[in-house]
């Protein structure tokens, strides 16, 4: 009876089923990808037909929504929660971590009994207890930041430990999760494989680039051309990675028992064509919304499946779980629910719903049949994808029910949610029992008015511009594990400068060291950028041992300064680490 047959059968009649019965999971996830960036949606300017052909041999859905931007959308997926309730306020420098009593995805199919690996752009906190090894994941490879200054082999992590990537990363996470598949054949797994392209910087393998620089746009689109062209090839990349891992499932004989499900965070990073949708990343309208969703599982889910019901990232745990015949935690009410009997059976009397979208100030809601923006307009999605005709004084009755329930979620979204770095006393937690390794990122630091970060956005940045010893960098952090740490700091140093001594201190702990070596590494990334970013590039720091601190538990703040000054400056920072000794 093959596993198929069997998961089946227990389920008609009610038979509690080991790990091993039942199916896998695959989660794909991409980054800043576009409902548009897909050939199955119309786009004839790439060609996806993997990807497609998820939709083919399973289902797809019409009409998916997510959040406007990176972090909430994973959060969303992780708890099965609005991102509010998990105190999702940022992108970065700490808001982006879900508070430590929601449980996740991956405790609920660990607790199943399945192998748990994610491999990618994590994105919701980095330090233990919010790193994905301490979320439910056993294996994880990939970085914890929102976004990554380079794509080529780059600095990344493996379980908490730093490591050098091997190639060009859709690739290398693609290359990550087929081993850990293969190493996981004989029982059940879940594997998490979030991407992080088609999310700047635009960095591609000559392949790609190669066969869209200089083809004709077919596709209205009003960006920059070199950022449109650079988005479809890497869309075109993910396609090909996601076609080498479906074959890998056939080589392994595993398709028929796993189900394999392929959506994007938030709308397109860019304005490149998307059906005329109103927005793209960071909108609340349809365009910064609507993603695409695939899911297959072969005999299970019937070939060509169209799911009609609105649905959302809130609604992929309780999915999964369902299909699975797994428990749910016991923990805090979902607010997503499970579409399984939307996409195996008819739907056509399945009730209509609300889907809040909120970030920062904004809000929307949507239901089968009309969206509600920030500004109360109200729009029939099925005759007007594209919001053109506000229908709010034609059908004001609509259009009050849609703002009475508005503001009911909102409100019970938000209760006791933290909504600004203000509000958010949560320290870094710099050193945690379950973890030896600590990672402490210029992304999470403050620091005094003569210093500079290299980019107006935090993620992947260093520091810079520190000429002088009045000025310091700090940390608002919690010492949650006692004992003797090997303290390391990731730096440059120009010609002239060494000679610094840098002391690391917290509370009545200090601890000093020299700079003694040049380090004035090139900035990496404009060679490979096939369009100019905004983002910050980056650099190879060198990693300098400050020697052994010894930290008691307690909140205080992590100062890093310098106590002398022999150049023009002192370093140029990007990271420290805490490596417990005993």
């Amino acid at each position: 009876m093959t596993s198929r047959i069997l998961f089946l059968t227990c389920m008609l009649f009610g038979i509690q089923l080991f790990a091993a019965d039942k199916p896998n999971v695959i989660v794909i996830l991409a980054d800043d990808q576009g409902w548009g960036d897909l050939s199955m949606n119309g786009n004839k300017d790439l060609s996806t037909p993997n990807i497609d052909s998820i939709a083919k041999d399973g289902a797809r859905f019409e009409y998916f929504y997510v959040s406007p931007v990176c972090s909430p959308t994973r959060a969303e997926f992780l708890t099965g929660r609005y991102n509010a309730r998990s105190s999702i306020y940022s992108t970065s420098a700490g808001g982006e971590r879900m508070d430590l009593d929601e449980k996740t995805i991956a405790d609920t199919f660990k607790a199943a009994g399945y192998a748990t690996a994610a491999f990618g752009k994590w994105h919701n906190g980095m330090q233990f207890p919010y790193h994905p090894n301490a979320r439910g994941f056993q294996e994880y490879y990939g970085f914890c930041s929102g976004h990554w200054g380079h794509y080529f082999s780059p600095m990344l992590e493996h379980n908490n430990k730093i490591v050098k990537g091997n190639g060009y990363i859709t690739d290398d996470l693609t290359n990550r999760a087929m081993d850990f598949i293969e190493a996981n054949k004989g029982k059940a797994f879940f594997v998490y494989l979030p991407y992080c392209t088609p999310h700047s910087p635009m960095q591609v393998p000559d392949k790609y680039w190669d066969k869209h620089k200089d083809n004709e746009l077919l596709m209205a689109h009003q960006g920059p051309e070199t950022h449109t062209r650079s988005a479809l090839a890497m869309c075109e990349n993910i396609d090909d990675n996601v076609g080498r891992l479906l074959k890998k499932l056939d080589d392994l004989k595993l398709s028929d028992n796993t189900i394999v499900l392929y959506f994007s965070d938030n709308g397109p990073n860019g304005h490149r064509w998307n059906k005329g949708l109103k927005g793209v990343k960071g909108s609340i309208d349809e365009g910064g919304v609507l993603s695409p969703l695939v899911m297959r599982w072969p005999g299970i889910i019937k070939k060509g499946t169209v799911v009609e019901p609105i649905c959302g990232s809130i609604d992929l745990l309780p999915t999964l779980a369902d299909f699975c015949g797994i428990p749910l935690l016991e923990n805090k009410p979902l607010d997503g629910i499970s579409m399984k009997q939307a996409i195996v059976s008819e739907a056509a009397n399945w009730p209509d719903r609300h889907i809040l979208t909120q970030w920062k100030s904004r809000s929307s809601i949507r239901n089968q049949q009309y969206r509600m923006d920030d500004e109360g307009n109200l729009y029939d999605i099925h005759k007007d994808p594209q919001q053109k005709v506000d229908l709010s004084k034609e059908l004001p009755d609509v259009r009050k029910a849609m703002m009475a329930q508005l503001k009911s979620m909102l409100a019970d979204v938000n209760e006791g949610a933290i909504k600004s770095p203000d509000a958010d006393d949560r320290p870094f937690i710099i050193t945690h029992p379950d973890s030896e390794f600590s990672q402490i990122p210029a992304r999470d630091a403050s620091y005094t008015k003569g210093i500079k970060r290299s980019n107006q956005f935090p993620n992947c940045s260093y520091l810079m511009n520190w000429t002088s010893i009045d000025d310091y960098i700090y940390w608002d952090a919690e010492v949650a594990a006692a004992g003797e740490y090997d303290a390391t700091v990731y730096y440059t140093c120009l010609e002239g400068d060494t000679g610094a001594e840098l002391e690391l201190s917290f509370g009545k702990a200090k601890k000093t060291a020299m700079v003694t070596e040049i380090n004035d590494p090139a900035i990496i990334g404009a060679e490979e950028d096939r369009h100019k970013r905004v983002e910050s590039y980056v650099k190879d720091f060198k990693p300098l041992s400050l020697g052994i601190i010894k930290l008691e538990r307690g909140i205080g703040r992590l100062k890093l300064r310098a106590l002398s000054k022999p150049g023009n400056s002192i370093i140029e920072f990007r990271l420290l680490t805490l490596k417990r000794i005993k």
